[in-house]
């Protein structure tokens, strides 16, 4: 399991029965975790002293509880990249701190090419942290995300960085439809990052169920790549849906016909009291050799 130890603005304090005790800078959230099964005594005095904390509900959906004064939003750095967070619907807060690991990997691998103008296409790409990222590292980024809330909000992440100013393109789109868009016009991109959701549903009406359709996705997202791409990579939060899976489907479009090899794993965040790694998701990474 792939982990960041890098974390200075956000710590995962504790884990236990199904919840997720949190510091995001100097507040504290409580959080549901379906995948915290256990039932370990909940000692840390945190828990008591939360700022606010998530109430999931039996009909859908669920509300923050406040205890104390939350800031309507606030700001957090890893590194170099810096995010604007606040507490939402559905108990996020705007970052995934688990995919800080895919963040090192990403600045490290485009510094490491030694190449200049590498162009990037982030699907599904939320407020931005693989967009920061990659921008860091020096590459080209074109973010794509259907909604236009999250882009903006992706937008202020990048001012927030001092990212303003590099090259960057924000689409608000449909990923695939955008994707079948530039393969009419002919672009292509040499590294490809997508973190489709588990489940939803298009304007139209259309149902997205990833495991019924990441082996099209990628087919379709194949034929964008360079002719000397560098990394293909796709995360997932999806159960059903295994970094083996995503490793099968990746060995099966991309090295059979372009070489390189692949990689798969989950990515987890340490927890402090209890100095074990909570998993959070899964990766899986094609790369040129």
């Amino acid at each position: 399991m792939r982990y960041s130890e890098n974390w200075k603005d956000y710590e995962l304090i504790d884990a236990s029965s199904g919840e997720r005790l949190e510091r995001w800078g100097d507040i504290i959230l409580i959080r549901p975790d379906p995948q915290i099964i256990w039932q370990t005594p909940k000692t840390n005095p945190l828990w008591n002293k939360a700022h606010a904390r998530y109430f999931r509900s039996s009909s859908g959906g669920g509300n923050w509880e406040t205890y104390k004064k939350v800031p309507d939003i606030w700001r957090i750095s890893y590194d170099s990249l810096s995010f604007n967070v606040k507490p939402m619907g559905f108990k996020h807060v705007g970052v995934f701190p688990e995919q800080a690991a895919n963040w090192d990997w990403m600045r490290r691998k485009i510094r490491q090419s030694g190449r200049k103008d590498i162009s990037v296409l982030n699907l599904f790409a939320y407020t931005g942290g693989a967009t920061l990222a990659c921008l860091d590292a020096g590459a080209v980024v074109c973010h794509v995300d259907a909604s236009k809330g999250m882009t903006a909000w992706a937008k202020e992440n990048t001012a927030l960085s001092g990212f303003a100013e590099l090259p960057q393109r924000w689409i608000v789109d449909d990923c695939v439809k955008f994707v079948q868009r530039e393969i009419r016009r002919g672009k292509h991109y040499d590294a490809i990052i997508m973190d489709p959701p588990s489940y939803g549903r298009g304007p139209g009406g259309e149902v997205w169920k990833i495991e019924e359709q990441i082996y099209s996705l990628v087919e379709l997202c194949r034929q964008v790549l360079s002719d000397d791409p560098l990394f293909f990579i796709i995360n997932s939060y999806t159960t059903g849906l295994s970094p083996s899976v995503m490793e099968y489907i990746q060995n099966t479009l991309l090295c059979k016909k372009l070489g390189g090899k692949c990689t798969a794993d989950e990515i987890g965040l340490p927890v402090s009291d209890s100095s074990l790694i909570l998993p959070c998701g899964s990766t899986s990474i094609w790369e040129r050799d």
